[in-house]
Parts: C-alpha cells; structure tokens; sequence
C-alpha cells in the first residue's frame, strides 16, 4: 500500500482500512481543520515534508505523538503528521481565496496589522459584510480576494499563471513556495477539480494522448518526479528547480533541457 494514501500511522489506522489490514486497532477518527496560513503535511514527527496544508483544510485525525498528529486530508486522503498547533475544531466553510495571496486583518481597516496571511484556495466562513470587507469569525477579508465555493476558476491555466514567479518549494502549496505538483494541484482544485497531491499520482488525470496528436492548452506532460502544464501546442508553466519559481519555458527546450540536465525522458502526456 501507498505510505502516502494509506490512513495508518504505524499503530493505529482508519476504519476505512477494515478487512484490508490485519491485527490493528482501527478508528472512525476525529474531524478537525487547519487553523494555520500552511501547515507542513510530514511523513514522520518531525520529519520530512511530503506536502503543505492550507487554511481551512479539512482533516481527519488518526493518532497524536509527540506533539504531531496523524492525519488523513479531506481533499486528496493524502495522509501524514501535522503539528498540534496547527488543528482546530471543524466548521462549515462558505468561501475560498481565490487570489494568489491575501491578508486576514482584526477589523475591516487596511491600516490594521494584518492577523495572517492566506493562500490560494484557502477556505474561510464568512458571515456578513462591511462594505467592501467580508466578515469571518477569524477576522475579516476584501471580498474581491473571494470566491464561494461553487464559484470556480474558469481553467487551471489561468490559476496556474496566476502564480507566475512564486518561488519553487519543494513539497510546498502555495504562492509563497510551490513545487510543480503543488501547482497542478492548486491549479485544478481552484477550477473544481479533483488533483491528488504528487506528480506520480497526478498521472492518473484524464486520458493518455497519442504521440502523434498535437498538445493543446491544459494538457499535462510528465517526466520521472515533475509535472508541467500546456500554456499553448509549443509553451508550458512549471514550478521547477532550475529558475527555482513558476515560470513559462518552450516545450522544445524543456524537453531538451531535462535530459541534458536529469536524463529524463518524457514519460507520458495526459488531457484531462
């Protein structure tokens, strides 16, 4: 099984494991959500860093050790340790920031120090308006940084050019450090897509395509560890380690580049 989509922690695993892993104890879990702008999504205690969760992320949790817990993420079942600090009880969201970055400030004041900052997709409550503010019960946000829920981007290109020039992250989601999944990821979910968190699992988006068919706009190319998205038939956007940030580069000189420098050869090319 897959460490990553697998809800177990070592010691205790998900109900939804039942018949499918023997002589362990298993547990509905509790619900909670992320209360921190990124919460670091780990693969031990203290370990290394798979993914990030975002503000408002949904989790269930499993275990608790050493001040982590052990948790299963609602949009992906991507499962991994969190800080303690970082959860908080559940609640309804209603809208998610759908520009790169905004800021979550005490009263509806732009003079105010900011609370936080929140990122793309992050998920909040909001419960009235002042003027051009929208009020939550964390704060209040310009209602122009807000989409409702229903309300999604038109296609992942654009989320994704949105995003041009944030820096490259490994393992992280969003403006202020992604990596070439993360943006995938960040990209589709914000147009009401279902994304799982890693280029590996990202290969199972949409239908492959034929060598011989040209590409077109949001197309999906992939090499052995990344991911990159069709802007145009010749161009794509990437969060990548060589500009280290999102940036566009011809598909020629791509292709050519991660083989001079990786020795990778294009894996496969997926439309979703």
């Amino acid at each position: 099984m897959d460490r990553r989509l697998t809800p177990f922690s070592g010691r205790i695993g998900h109900i939804s494991l039942l018949n499918r892993i023997a002589d362990v104890p298993l547990t509905e879990g509790e619900p909670a959500r992320i209360a921190t702008p990124l919460a670091p999504l780990l693969a031990a205690p203290a370990g290394a860093i798979d993914r990030q969760l975002i503000f408002g992320d949904e989790v269930t949790t499993i275990d608790r050790r050493e001040g982590h817990v052990f948790v299963m993420a609602g949009k992906d079942d991507y499962c991994g340790w969190v800080a303690e600090t970082s959860l908080t009880t559940p609640r309804a969201a209603s809208h998610r920031v759908q520009s790169p970055a905004t800021h979550l400030y005490p009263e509806p004041r732009v003079q105010a120090p900011p609370l936080m900052p929140l990122w793309l997709n992050a998920r909040v409550t909001v419960t009235g308006e002042t003027g051009a503010w929208a009020e939550t019960p964390d704060g209040f946000l310009p209602k122009s940084h807000l989409a409702a829920l229903d309300q999604v981007a038109p296609d992942p290109v654009t989320v994704a050019q949105s995003l041009l020039h944030a820096p490259y992250l490994w393992g992280g989601n969003s403006a202020a450090g992604v990596d070439c999944s993360g943006l995938v990821q960040l990209a589709f979910h914000a147009a009401g897509l279902a994304c799982p968190g890693d280029s590996d699992l990202q290969q199972s988006i949409g239908q492959a395509i034929p060598d011989s068919a040209p590409l077109q706009r949001g197309d999906l190319l992939f090499w052995k560890g990344h991911v990159a998205l069709m802007v145009s038939p010749t161009r794509l956007i990437h969060a990548n380690g060589y500009s280290m940030s999102v940036a566009y580069e011809d598909l020629t000189a791509a292709i050519a580049r991660i083989q001079s420098h990786y020795g990778g050869d294009l894996i496969t090319r997926r439309r979703p």
